[in-house]
């Protein structure tokens, strides 16, 4: 499913905590502040009814004072933007490299990898996994090609519609900015201003109306007409078959199909477009954007170097790069690695999960994304995992991480996020999350992509303040030093669908920063 970003047709289309860990009923009793928004995954429940991760109260209370060891944390991502200004004082270097020489200093065959390695080499785009099985067929089984091909044909179907939505939006998008700006009597304005507009004309009534629905995405006009160009540009691609045309790998010059072959890509880990590297700048910067600079947001650690791993391209990743990444941030010195992708299909499934299983040999957390389909993975497939059987965990090294919405009540799980008792193992923060992107710019971008490095980012926490402690020590002080909601939550946006929220992961709890903290201070007593 590519990266675990939620898609702008699907926002359209869906319009003092001590160590307890006690159920709490979620009541927000205000609408967020604008600094609340911003910032909003680092607030504490109690404190201010948003189910946060009390990341600040842990840094006033708990970490006051407190260093703390440096932590390696590898984003395995499309990039990241390593000369932004909140970022490039905690990237990662190789200090056995010397920069610029072209030599292999440190002999592990990637030469001049200096803040990490680009597996993708100049590719930006590529195909989803069952695009590619559609055009090699002859590489799987009858089965999973039957497989591929439904669903194919399921999103030709999808993009017809989608196009559809998104032209008009264009059209909507035109015609409300001319009609707003001859009203206000210049092109830039903000929402306060909008919603101050008074008129009997209904043309201008609408024009407010929907002028009032667009910014409310939190985008800039250029901005929201560029993510909306872009979407439509991918329906159009995948109605033509364009996408079934191409063989976006043939300039990497990497055959995927064999593991033996390691040696390809650069490192640029930013990649060949800087605006292609927004996803994972993304995710880097809710992990470890400086802390308490007044430019943006602020990181969850404090004390991380953030090593690249470029292995997601805009499509679905190969499971070469993504298990050749796992292996390269491991040996590099990363004890957490936040993947915020998968995909539906996964034929060389093996690969990755050798690579989970070397990482847990080397005693490396790693932290993946749910996926956004709004469905229940104990009965869906969502790669990578940490049980083929989606019932029994071959390594205990991996935490899965839905994602959480900042209003409360029965609409805290985001709409679009996956689900799973057996197979998500603890919810986190991922609707309208504040961080880094290219260029030093900062936006909001939702996903279970964001609610995988907020959880990233707490590991971290704890494993730079308690070292000693193993990484499945540190999944298990997750999942079980979070906060159980013993309210009914709505399910993928559907209010005729309500359930526990006990009963959508495995730990039926939220990441709570201040009580894995105490956790692992105990924990480490022992």
């Amino acid at each position: 499913m590519k990266k675990h970003t939620i898609s702008f047709l699907s926002l359209v289309v869906m319009a003092g905590l001590s160590l307890s860990t006690t159920a709490q009923t979620l009541t927000k009793k205000a609408k967020l502040t604008e600094v609340e928004m911003n910032r909003w995954s680092h607030l504490d429940l109690a404190k201010d009814t948003i189910p946060g991760m009390s990341v600040d109260k842990a840094y006033a209370e708990l970490l006051k004072g407190k260093k703390g060891v440096p932590v390696i944390v590898g984003i395995v991502d499309s990039g990241v933007d390593i000369e932004h200004d909140d970022l490039k004082s905690v990237v990662w270097t190789n200090k056995k490299e010397i920069p610029g020489n072209g030599i292999d200093d440190d002999k592990n065959g990637y030469i001049d990898d200096i803040h990490g390695w680009n597996f993708l080499g100049d590719i930006t785009k590529e195909n989803v996994e069952y695009e590619r099985i559609i055009k090699y067929k002859s590489l799987v089984d009858e089965k999973t090609y039957l497989a591929a091909k439904a669903m194919n044909d399921k999103k030709v179907a999808e993009a017809a519609q989608g196009k559809t939505r998104l032209e008009q939006m264009l059209v909507t998008l035109a015609e409300s900015q001319v009609t707003i700006s001859k009203v206000l009597g210049k092109t830039t304005y903000t929402v306060e201003e909008v919603n101050a507009i008074t008129s009997e004309d209904p043309a201008i009534l609408k024009s407010k109306s929907d002028m009032q629905r667009i910014l409310s995405y939190g985008m800039s006009m250029t901005e929201l007409k560029d993510v909306v160009q872009k979407q439509l540009d991918g329906f159009l691609a995948l109605l033509n078959g364009d996408n079934l045309k191409t063989d976006y790998r043939k300039v990497l010059g990497d055959n995927p199909n064999d593991i033996t072959k390691t040696k390809y890509g650069n490192n640029n880990v930013i990649g060949p477009d800087k605006e292609e590297a927004r996803h994972g700048t993304h995710v880097a910067g809710i992990v470890a954007q400086v802390r308490n600079n007044n430019l943006g947001g602020d990181g969850i650690a404090n004390n991380v170097q953030i090593l690249t791993v470029r292995a997601v391209p805009d499509g679905d990743e190969y499971d070469k790069d993504i298990a050749l990444g796992i292996r390269y941030a491991v040996d590099n010195g990363a004890k957490v690695i936040n993947g915020s992708f998968g995909k539906a299909f996964s034929p060389q499934k093996q690969w990755v999960y050798d690579a989970i299983k070397y990482a847990e040999k080397k005693d490396v957390l790693i932290v993946h994304a749910a996926g956004n389909d709004a469905k229940d993975i104990d009965y869906n497939d969502n790669f990578p995992n940490d049980s083929d059987d989606k019932l029994t965990e071959f390594a205990d090294n991996f935490i899965t991480v839905g994602a959480l919405n900042f209003e409360t009540g029965d609409k805290v799980v985001a709409r679009f996020s996956n689900i799973g008792k057996i197979n998500v193992d603890v919810f986190a923060p991922g609707v309208k999350i504040y961080a880094t992107t290219p260029k030093n710019t900062y936006s909001f971008l939702q996903g279970t992509s964001m609610a995988a490095p907020n959880v990233a980012g707490v590991a971290a926490l704890i494993r730079s303040h308690y070292p000693k402690l193993t990484a499945k020590q540190v999944k298990h002080i997750l999942m079980d030093s979070g906060v159980a909601l013993d309210n009914n939550v709505i399910v993928g946006g559907k209010a005729s669908d309500t359930r526990p929220f006990s009963a959508l992961s495995k730990s039926g709890k939220i990441v709570n920063a201040f009580n894995a903290l105490q956790m692992a201070e105990k924990m480490s007593k022992k």
